[in-house]
């Protein structure tokens, strides 16, 4: 496998510990005190960056540092949405194209030039 195709795997991965560490509890821990919630938070997010560290290490090699940032936002975004969709239950809006095309810009101005 490709650095690169390694670094898109393992961001997509630590993205999905993410996500669940940050907005998980949410759903699933609202009756709880904010402290134990940030506890398990905590250690969902130990396995996030169990693959993002290595993720970025690896990028950096094919990327640069701005490349690598956008690329980890961009798949923040295509992580959350379908988060907040099907686990969270949010509505989806218009907002989150113009949030989508605002990013693909900022792959393009990051990217262009390669």
């Amino acid at each position: 496998m490709s650095p690169l195709a390694q670094t898109i795997l393992l961001l997509s991965l630590s993205n999905v510990f993410m996500t669940f560490a940050w907005y998980g509890h949410l759903k699933t821990m609202n009756h709880r005190a904010w402290w134990v919630a940030a506890l398990v938070s905590w250690g969902i997010a130990l396995f996030e960056y169990l693959l993002q560290v290595p993720a970025n290490r690896i990028g950096v090699g094919v990327l640069t540092v701005p490349q690598l940032k956008i690329l980890q936002e961009v798949i923040t975004l295509t992580v959350f949405v379908p988060f907040a969709l099907l686990y969270l239950r949010q509505g989806l809006n218009l907002d989150y194209l113009w949030a989508s095309l605002c990013m693909l810009g900022a792959v393009y101005f990051v990217f262009r030039g390669q």
